[in-house]
């Protein structure tokens, strides 16, 4: 056989073989995939019985069993986020759970944290609602927290949560019912008397209020289910993948004047971030004078004193001249300078409180 017979038999073979593979190929993408889901997500049922801070949710009534799967669907499969939550409550339940026990108030409005800022210091809300349990400002300052000079309590865990829990006690006292207590930390006490009064409904699962109330409850409902049965819904944390305890010691100092956080931070021998993190209630640059409980790391307390002792030796108060505009009152220059009217009238040795045009005032910072 000629070598040009040869060459001609061996085009036509691979000829055949480049149309069996395309027909191929064309068959295979044609073909329809095997009937029915190759990958199920799970469904969970609410489970048949719930309560809230002992008091029971009447499941059996269809539009409440309805309310609560909304909730509860979204929540069991929010991977991610019960992931964190979980992470989290290692690092703060403890804590929680022992101070509730101390004051004699249910272990379920741990719950309650969760459900306002996922356990984050850090949390703030459109509304203006700030810190781990997210109180407005006027509430705050009703329960001593401060909210001047670069301090804002709020963002303070444990002042915080002090604070909540007598607010939670109130509630529970004004509207004798836990669940309508938890509402009403949500909307407001006023909020749900009045809808009481208004449709004559003594349960909150038979009023109608604000949307975010009505699921907020369901919410908690769901949180506390799946953070108490997590193997139940899919969940494992391997021991030791939570978030551990941060340790601190509290030292009270009192501050002839400002100090940076970063020179406090190297006093504590830790960088800003992390005497920020810390303190997360110091909301500016600095520090502010007078009497004040920081958090360092647990045995650098004695450390941070003496440096902080070193730097009180040292300091000497630094300051400005303010001279007054034509129609500036007193009020206004101490608002200005986040001062009161008594310092800058101590300051300035002063009586009346009556400042006048182009009159220069010492400002201490």
């Amino acid at each position: 056989m000629s070598m040009e017979k040869k060459c001609r038999i061996g085009i036509l073979v691979l000829l055949s073989f480049s149309w069996i593979g395309f027909c191929g190929i064309w068959s295979w993408g044609s073909v329809e995939p095997a009937a029915g889901p190759q990958f199920v997500v799970p469904h969970f049922q609410i489970p048949d019985r719930a309560e809230l801070c002992g008091e029971p949710v009447p499941i059996q009534a269809a539009d409440v069993r309805e309310r609560f799967d909304r909730e509860f669907t979204i929540i069991t499969h929010s991977h991610a986020q019960v992931y964190l939550w979980l992470k989290r409550s290692e690092r703060f339940f403890p804590w929680i759970e022992k101070q509730l026990a101390s004051r004699g108030l249910p272990d379920d409005l741990k719950y309650v944290a969760v459900a306002e800022s996922d356990l984050m210091n850090n949390a703030v809300s459109q509304a203006g609602a700030a810190g781990p349990w997210q109180f407005m400002p006027a509430t705050a300052g009703n329960y001593g927290m401060c909210q001047a000079g670069g301090v804002d309590e709020r963002y303070d865990f444990e002042i915080s949560a002090s604070g909540a829990f007598k607010y939670l006690k109130n509630l529970q006292g004004s509207l004798q019912n836990w669940t309508l207590a938890i509402a009403a930390y949500n909307c407001g006490e006023r909020r749900v008397q009045d809808e009481m009064k208004r449709q004559k409904a003594q349960s909150f699962y038979l009023l109608k209020l604000p949307q975010e109330t009505e699921r907020y409850i369901f919410r908690i409902l769901s949180i506390k289910e799946v953070l108490r049965n997590p193997a139940k819904y899919g969940y494992y944390l391997p021991k030791g993948a939570g978030y551990r305890v941060i340790l601190t010691e509290k030292v009270s100092v009192n501050l002839p004047g400002p100090i940076t956080i970063s020179t406090a931070a190297e006093a504590a021998g830790i960088t800003y971030r992390e005497f920020k993190l810390l303190n997360p209630c110091l909301i500016s640059d600095t520090i502010p004078k007078g009497s004040i409980t920081l958090k360092v790391p647990e045995g650098k307390g004695k450390e941070f004193e003496r440096k902080i002792d070193a730097w009180k030796a040292s300091y000497k108060p630094s300051y400005l001249f303010h001279r007054v505009a034509k129609g500036e009152s007193l009020d206004l220059i101490a608002r200005k300078y986040k001062k009161s009217e008594q310092e800058i009238c101590a300051w300035n040795k002063i009586k009346s409180s009556k400042v006048r045009s182009g009159q220069m005032l010492k400002i201490y910072q």
